[in-house]
């Protein structure tokens, strides 16, 4: 066993400090309590404001400064005389300068303002939307992470100024109001309107304030004595009760595993019809989503859809203790918020469903979050962040799948129960304030009496994957097993070296696993020869492995009797290995042609499989070998059809639920004959009959009918895009739609993307979506640049900063990545700089790839015996 080296990053982060925490604003005045009185007009889609803020002054202030955006400021006092005002857009500050110095101390400052109601989803705007029976309507929304609560009132608006607030507003009369905290009282107005008052808030950061207004209705339940209640808009509260149920349950687990109960009155989880960028926001009490990640309608809602909803609401009820009740720092450990709860909510999800395959599945995260770190333009999950703009950059995989990777590493190496008292002792600890990264290792040390933050920081504080090479000797009836490290990188050859602190698990069929932290070389030491050893045990460990050709040959041998965790493990490892030159091709396919030989049934290994597989025929576009290779994948996938079926059977596991609509779906993009017959048949009747098709068939048989849709076909798609209320349903025919490979149609799916029948907050996504599943990304690329402004006045900042770069992302073309990364808008702001470096990257990556590909898999096809389909 290796022993520790000091090899951790230059510089340790420390524990929190607010006089040390990064920050635009000074933190010689700090705000305790806001006062905000604001009255709303839904028609001219304006706001009014007033507010008192408490604030305490450390020493004499000549100016205050706050952040604001977009606001209007009437007037200001501090302590009740008048202040001069000044505002600056661009650096989004108000500055009040008092006529004399405030002394150190408490003081209050009020400011009256005015400002608008916009329709872009962020800070403050309107939502319309068509209610289930066709009747326009408008809603009221909040969404202020990373820094839009500036657009509401004038604010702190750093996660550090945490602070309490009591809401007073004007709404209109009839709509159900809803905040962080319960309304005390709800008193009629002039012209037609109500006034709520809202209870006081525990201290908490300005991003987490909601406001949520409407004609809602709710199902309602309790949990631990808590009332908890999910919104969506009247007509559609029958689709709220299965989040309703999820919440109850979780809600027990969550209090029991934090050691610190739920600290608020009530939890409202509200669903938000279409014009919502982001797919949930955790506001402490008053958690919002699209409402495609809260409602699941039997009827039409795919097991997919029941998953998926189960999911987010356990995330972003885990962010109500970490974000909310603990906040991060700065945005620089926004991963402390988003790592954790993806590893929470995927630990509630298998605590409730048991038999659902949940951690093996999360393989596929892991590949995402890979595949961006193996790159150049990866980044540490700690990472600097300088502004707001870089801050929204920092909500990607390595914040969300590397954290929560790294999480269930150290969760694994400390032991469960040892995690848990550590992050029931870091919860304790920092209530009500925030935390860095250091904290929550110092806890974990506490707990464990391990140092936690060594190993820890090699994963945080530096970018990048370990690769640990395995390689076996057996002398004298032992098995000796050499573990070595280095980075394992793809299309990046001036990587610098790095070094980790690896926890592995290794073992094997019949043997029993050791552990050992990796520091350097490593040997381990196994009774018996001609064994099967496996690094990575449970895909515990954040890191690829490689193995000498024995070693492989071993695991090969014995891959059936692997857990299907370990399979997949095997299985993107091995294509990884091909990604980045240091194995073959061959050797991931020859695994592969063998699954339904072997039997294979695990939704984990077979969505893997699908995941390569349709990558690897996205890069033999125009290859004279893709018809052969898409016969394998036909080949590969056909038994799986005929074990499950076209139709649902009683008794079907969950997990069968989820995959026969994948294999359906691939078959027919795969072109398979027989599949695009029966979806033809199945669509004809679901034009006649909507109710006889399966929810979980209807995006199979909508993306086969789409790849192969006339105009009049396609036409019939685009009316549902355009008619139909929900999300879910949007996306999913917009999906199906977007597979014609007729360039007019594409155009066509362009422009309907901007149309109005897209929600604001989805554009970009179903662009993105358009330019991949229609193979033709320049096409789509040329449209949006020719109506790039009329489309960006639908998008968010964070919207106009990831459409170009979305949609060159799909492209082979050297030629669209010049054009992305001279754009104006890829060097607006440092969050676009990010995007279009990253974007252009993958883009290399690929191209790079693809001409490795092509001739390896020319190769291997006539080795593969495929089989026997007629055509």
């Amino acid at each position: 066993m290796s022993s520790m080296m000091a090899c951790r990053p230059a510089s340790a982060e420390a524990p929190f400090s607010f006089a040390k925490t990064p920050g635009q604003l000074p933190k010689t005045v700090v705000p305790s309590a806001y006062d905000i009185d604001l009255v709303t007009d839904m028609k001219a889609l304006t706001l009014s404001g007033h507010e008192s803020i408490a604030v305490t002054v450390s020493g004499a202030a000549q100016t205050v400064i706050l952040s604001q955006a977009g606001l209007t400021i009437r007037s200001a006092t501090a302590d009740g005389a008048p202040v001069s005002v000044s505002t600056d857009e661009k650096a989004q500050t108000l500055t009040l300068r008092p006529a004399r110095p405030l002394p150190a101390g408490p003081h209050k400052i009020d400011i009256t303002y005015s400002g608008p109601i916009p329709e872009t989803p962020n800070g403050i705007y309107y939502d319309d939307y068509h209610d289930a029976a066709g009747a326009k309507k408008r809603m009221l929304v909040t969404q202020f992470e990373v820094a839009d609560a500036r657009r509401m009132f004038p604010c702190w608006d750093e996660p550090a100024f945490k602070a309490t607030f009591r809401l007073n507003v004007t709404l209109p009369a009839g709509w159900q109001p809803i905040s962080n905290m319960p309304a005390e009282t709800v008193t009629p107005a002039p012209g037609g309107a109500q006034h709520v008052a809202f209870a006081r808030t525990p201290r908490m950061s300005t991003y987490l304030l909601a406001l949520v207004a409407g004609d809602l209705a709710a199902t309602h339940g309790t949990a631990d004595g808590t009332p908890v209640s999910t919104w969506a808009p009247k007509g559609e509260e029958r689709n709220t009760q299965y989040a309703t149920q999820a919440a109850s349950e979780i809600l027990p687990y969550y209090n029991a595993y934090f050691g610190t109960a739920y600290p608020l009155p009530k939890l409202d989880l509200i669903a938000v019809p279409g014009n919502y960028e982001a797919g949930a926001m955790e506001n402490w009490g008053a958690i919002t989503f699209i409402d495609e990640d809260l409602l699941y309608d039997p009827a039409h809602s795919s097991p997919g859809t029941k998953e998926l909803v189960y999911l987010v609401v356990a995330h972003e009820m885990a962010h109500q203790w970490s974000g909310d009740l603990v906040t991060m720092a700065w945005w620089d450990n926004i991963w402390l918020n988003e790592g954790f709860a993806t590893w929470m909510e995927t630990k509630a999800l298998d605590h409730f469903n048991p038999t659902w395959e949940i951690w093996p599945r999360e393989h596929k995260g892991r590949e995402a979050a890979m595949g961006e770190d193996a790159l150049a333009t990866t980044h540490p999950i700690q990472q600097p962040i300088r502004d707001v703009s870089q801050a929204g950059s920092a909500f990607d995989r390595i914040s969300y799948e590397k954290g929560e990777q790294v999480i269930r590493m150290i969760e694994t190496w400390l032991g469960p129960d040892t995690f848990r008292d550590g992050m029931r002792a870091y919860m304790k600890a920092h209530a009500y304030s925030n935390a860095t990264s250091a904290d929550l290792w110092n806890a974990l040390s506490a707990a464990s009496h391990q140092d936690v933050g060594t190993v820890a920081r090699s994963f945080t504080e530096q970018p990048g994957i370990p690769l640990v090479s395995v390689s076996e000797t057996c002398r004298n009836g032992n098995t000796s097993v050499s573990l070595k490290q280095s980075r394992f990188t793809i299309h990046d050859p001036d990587a610098s070296p790095l070094h980790w602190h690896v926890p592995v698990v290794i073992g094997g069929p019949g043997v029993t696993a050791q552990k050992v932290v990796l520091s350097d070389n490593a040997t381990l030491h196994f009774p018996g020869c001609n064994l099967a050893i496996k690094a990575n045990l449970g895909e515990s460990g954040y890191y690829r492995t490689a193995y000498d050709p024995d070693s492989f040959r071993s695991l090969k041998a014995n891959f059936t009797r692997l857990d299907a965790t370990d399979r997949v493990n095997l299985l993107g490892d091995q294509f990884a290995l091909f990604l980045a030159e240091k194995g073959d091709l061959a050797d991931y396919l020859d695994l592969v042609a063998g699954l339904s030989r072997n039997g294979e049934t695990s939704v984990a290994v077979w969505q893997d499989t699908i995941d390569h597989l349709t990558r690897l025929d996205d890069l033999l576009r125009g290859s004279p070998s893709r018809p052969l290779f898409r016969l394998f994948v036909r080949d590969l996938l056909k038994p799986q059809l005929t074990r499950l079926g076209w139709d649902p059977k009683p008794g079907d596991s969950f997990p069968d639920t989820l995959l026969r609509p994948q294999i359906i779906q691939t078959l027919g993009i795969m072109d398979d004959p027989d599949v695009a017959v029966e979806a033809a048949r199945r669509f004809e009747v679901w034009r006649k009959n909507p109710a006889a098709l399966d929810p979980s068939l209807v995006q199979p048989v909508m993306q086969t009918v789409g790849l192969h849709a006339d105009p009049a076909t396609w036409a019939v798609l685009a009316d549902v895009v355009r008619n139909v209320p929900d999300t879910e349903q949007k996306r999913r025919f917009f999906a199906a739609l977007a597979r014609s490979q007729n360039p007019e149609l594409v155009r066509k799916a362009a422009r309907l993307a901007w149309s109005g029948a897209i929600p604001n907050g989805r554009i970009v996504r179903v662009l993105t979506t358009l330019a991949y599943n229609s193979e033709q990304p320049d096409l789509v690329w040329e449209q949006v640049v020719t109506n790039q402004a009329e489309i960006a006045s639908r998008l968010t900042p964070q919207g106009r900063e990831d459409l170009l770069p979305s949609i060159a992302g799909a492209t082979f073309s050297p030629d669209i990545v010049a054009q992305m990364k001279a754009a104006p808008a890829s060097s607006a702001t440092s969050g676009a700089r990010i995007a279009a470096s990253r974007s252009a990257e993958q883009v290399a990556a690929n191209i790079g790839l693809r001409l490795r590909a092509q001739p390896a898999i020319a190769q291997w096809l006539p080795a593969s015996h495929i089989g026997t389909e007629t055509h």
